[in-house]
Order: C-alpha cells, then sequence, then structure tokens
C-alpha cells in the first residue's frame, strides 16, 4: 500500500522534532502534527523557562554578596512583568528555531491535534493522513489532586504566566518542580512555604544530598513542612486564599503551586482505535525499541514514562529514526549513567548510583564525601556550604556514582558522567589532577572515605 508518509509523529517536542528531522534527513517523508507549541515542555514551559526564572531569583544573592568584593549598589528593585516578558520573548524565539528546524529538514508540519482513526491513519484539521509508521510523543501534563478548591491552584504550566508575583505561596511536591520553584519564588521576594506529605523531599536521591538541600534551603529562610498535605481551598472575599491541612492547620496564601506529578498527555488522541495498550499507571506500553503493542505505533519520551527528561527524549527520539530509517547506525539508548541536575538553590547535580542503591545492590561500597564553603563565599557572610560525595565499588575501585550540591553543580557533573559512562576507578580520578582554584577540584581530591 503507498502511504502519504512514511513516518507521522505526533507531538513537535524534543523527541518529536529529533525524531522527525533525522528521519527526514535519511531521506524518510515525515510530517508533525502540534496542536499547542513547538519545542513541548521543556522550551515553553518546564526547563527553558524555568532555567531563565532560577537565573533571575538567584539575583538576591549576587547582589547581597556584592558589597564584600567593594561593591556599593543601590536599593534593589525587582520586576516580575520584565522578567516574563523577556522570558516570553526567548521562547518565541525558540519556538521559531524548532520551526525552522523542521521545515528545512524538510519535515511537513500540521499545527492542529491530530488523533488516530486507525493504526496507520490521523486526521488533523479535518483532513486524514496515513502512514507507514505512526511515532506517539506528546509527553506529559501536570496533575493537580481532585480535592475541594483544586481549581483555585495553579501548576507549572501557569506559573510562567503569572501576571504579578504572588506575595504569598504554598508550593505542594516533593519532586525535583516543587523545590526549584520554591526557589524561585523564595529568591524573588515572595514568602514561601514547601509542604510535601513525606519526611523529605526529593526521594529517590542520595540520602546526603536529601539531607545538605534541606539544611542549605533552611538556612535561607525557606519554610519547609514535611508530613504536610492539603485537605481543601478556600477562596476568600478578599481574593486571598485560605489553606486547611490534613492536621487541621489553617494557612494563608495567595497562590498554591501544585508539583505533585506529571500524567501521559493522551486526551482524545483516539488510542481506542488502535491496538495501543497502557501499563498500569497509564503510559503507553513499549518494547526495547519503542513500539507499542500496535505494530505500526511507536512512542517516546514521557508519554511512556521511563525517564523523563529532555536529553533522553532526544535520545529515543534519535533511536527511532535510525531504527527505521538508517539501521546501519542504530543503537539502542543505555539508560545507565543518566546524569542529571535540579537547578534548586543551591543546584544538585548527580549521575549513577546513590548510596542507597548501591548498598542495596549488594555491592561493598566506601563513601568519599566533602563538605566546605566555596571560595566566593570567603569575602562574605553567606554561610553556604557544598557537599561533593562519591559512591565507589569497594571491591573493584569503580565509581558508581558522584553527588554534588552547590553553585554550578550541573555543569561539573556533565563532565564526571563521562568519566563514569567510561569506567573510571576512584585511583583514575586521585591520578587526575585538579584545576585550582575551583570547587570541582574537589573530586579529585578526596582521599580518606568517611564510611564503607
Amino acid at each position: 500500500m503507498a502511504y502519504d508518509f512514511d513516518l507521522y509523529v505526533i507531538g513537535a517536542g524534543s523527541g518529536g522534532v529529533r525524531c522527525a528531522r533525522f528521519a527526514a534527513g535519511f531521506g524518510a517523508k515525515v510530517a508533525v502534527a502540534e496542536s499547542r507549541y513547538l519545542g513541548g515542555t521543556c522550551v515553553n514551559v518546564g526547563c527553558v523557562p524555568k532555567k531563565l526564572l532560577v537565573y533571575g531569583a538567584h539575583f538576591a544573592e549576587d547582589f547581597e554578596q556584592a558589597s564584600g568584593f567593594g561593591w556599593s549598589l543601590g536599593e534593589a528593585n525587582f520586576n516580575w512583568a520584565t522578567l516574563i516578558a523577556n522570558k516570553d520573548r526567548e521562547i518565541n524565539r525558540l519556538n521559531g528555531v524548532y520551526r525552522n528546524l523542521l521545515v528545512n529538514s524538510g519535515v511537513t508540519l500540521h499545527e492542529g491535534h491530530a488523533k488516530l482513526i486507525d493504526p496507520h491513519q490521523v486526521e488533523v484539521n479535518g483532513q486524514r493522513y496515513s502512514a507507514k509508521h505512526i511515532l506517539i510523543a506528546t509527553g506529559g501534563w501536570p496533575q493537580i489532586p481532585d480535592i475541594p478548591g483544586r481549581e483555585h491552584a495553579i501548576s507549572s504550566n501557569e506559573a510562567f504566566f503569572l501576571k504579578e508575583l504572588p506575595k504569598r505561596v504554598l508550593v505542594v511536591g516533593g519532586g525535583y518542580i516543587a523545590v526549584e520553584f520554591a526557589g524561585i519564588f523564595h529568591g524573588l521576594g515572595a514568602d514561601t512555604q514547601l509542604l510535601y506529605r513525606g519526611e523529605l523531599f526529593l526521594r529517590g536521591f542520595d540520602g546526603a544530598v536529601r539531607k545538605h538541600l534541606r539544611e542549605e534551603l533552611t538556612k535561607r529562610g525557606l519554610d519547609l513542612q514535611f508530613n504536610a498535605d492539603i485537605e481543601r481551598i478556600d477562596k476568600l472575599a478578599d481574593g486571598s486564599l485560605e489553606v486547611t491541612l490534613k492536621d487541621g492547620r489553617k494557612l494563608a496564601a495567595d497562590c498554591v503551586f501544585y508539583a505533585t506529578g506529571r500524567r501521559p498527555m493522551l486526551d482524545n488522541l483516539g488510542l481506542e482505535n488502535t491496538g495501543v495498550k497502557l501499563d498500569k499507571r497509564g503510559f503507553i506500553e513499549v518494547d526495547e525499541q519503542y513500539q507499542s503493542s500496535e505494530p505500526s505505533i511507536l512512542a517516546i519520551g514521557d508519554v511512556i514514562g521511563r525517564v523523563q527528561l529532555t536529553p533522553v527524549a532526544l535520545a529515543e527520539g534519535m533511536a527511532v529514526a535510525r531504527r527505521l530509517f538508517k539501521p546501519e547506525q542504530y543503537r539502542p539508548v543505555d539508560y545507565q549513567m543518566i546524569p542529571t541536575a535540579v537547578f534548586s538553590l543551591p543546584n544538585i547535580g548527580t549521575v549513577g548510583l546513590t548510596e542507597e542503591q548501591a548498598r542495596e545492590a549488594g555491592h561493598k561500597v566506601q563513601i568519599f564525601e566533602s563538605r566546605f564553603r566555596p571560595m566566593k563565599l570567603t569575602l562574605t557572610d553567606c554561610q553556604e556550604r557544598t557537599l561533593m560525595k562519591l559512591v565507589v565499588d569497594a571491591d573493584s575501585d569503580k565509581v558508581l556514582g558522584c553527588h554534588m550540591v552547590g553553585p554550578d553543580a550541573g555543569e561539573i557533573v556533565q563532565g564526571l558522567a563521562i568519566a563514569l559512562k567510561a569506567g573510571a576507578t576512584k585511583r583514575d580520578f586521585d591520578e587526575t589532577i585538579g584545576v585550582h582554584p575551583t570547587a570541582a577540584e574537589e573530586f579529585v581530591t578526596m582521599r580518606t572515605p568517611v564510611a564503607g
């Protein structure tokens, strides 16, 4: 049968665009449908605008510390509307970049909602198109729990477009999005509380990292409330919010921001017209080659619920394009040693196994840890401390994990991720000459294990 396209991609986020571009470059006839914004979550309501806001929030500290270096500053004033307008301008520019990437690659762009009609057909804007392969890359969507007053809460989707900075913010959640936004609101001057129903935030991260960040955020004056959950939200006559917790306490806020998880974005996708199956969490079930239970339909990125990170979606998109249209270049995605960062203030950077994971996997471990006040702060009153930690297999000397909390942690850990991916040992670290004076050199000068 002759199809309109070799590959039809639903969703122009990071993974979908990467797959479409490279498939077209390999000679395939490709189309992409996007109903919202080019670039997906990351570019529009995720990593990119979030990091711009993190940069903005950090200036309060920079101004405070400048006097130690001889700078006398007048009174600093922050304007939320200016930051958001400048952020919007940059995102619009990136939308254009993504459009050009697609069009210049020879990809046909359909701007509208695509719905599956059957395993080989989609409908967009009333038009039907057939394709040999269909790739679902529709990403995720924030979830707000079904509690009384949930309509008064916002998610990360709305946070980037608030008309003004709220005076009092309650951030609900214990994952990286909650921690990052708590730092943003607090750094920009809002009275901020972070509520999490568990004992300690950032479940799955190394225990030392989680505890260290709790200490640093508390030092900065961020109000952390663990074992706390919301029962209901009521809007008062003056427009403010009264938040009732499950323990009976009442908190006042102007904004309640929920970051309690994301669901796969499958709304009105027409999956019922195909044999695509979902797993028990509601994500699309795929095999190692991203093929669903319907042979012609593939899925990648947040919609399959594996590792929900932009660079992972990019790698998955590339793998699909190669397997389908350039099999001699195909390489499976390696999910081991994926580095990641949390752009909290201070930042977290991490790669490899946590101490807890290493012990659970049966490794006999040695732990190397260093906590110190960064050189930049020695001329200031700031008492922030940096944490660096290596998890080492005591038998093989292989470095299993590397963790950092401190300035530029993500930048530093990216380089170390290459070393861990290549199988570096602790001896390799020890024999590497440090760059002096930097914080990063601490990773190659830790000699005495703190635990085994």
